[in-house]
């Protein structure tokens, strides 16, 4: 009843993409305008982006090829 063959999930999946890069993605920007005025603040932000991709990389892929 639930997982019917007609389903589409590319909403699903494009929700998991957005949640992997997007945060990672936007602290890179906010970075790049700050690295101007302060840039000890921009690598701190910078080294949070590094580090949130690769954690939702792996929790987020396990959660796509179904561990």
């Amino acid at each position: 009843m639930f997982l019917s063959p007609n389903m589409n999930f590319d909403g699903l999946l494009t929700m998991i993409l957005l949640i992997m890069f997007g945060p990672g993605l936007l602290l890179t920007i906010i970075g790049l305008s700050v690295y101007r005025k302060n840039k000890k603040a921009a690598k701190v932000l910078f080294i949070i982006a590094t580090v949130y991709t690769i954690i939702s990389l792996g929790i987020c892929g396990a959660l796509i090829s179904g561990f």
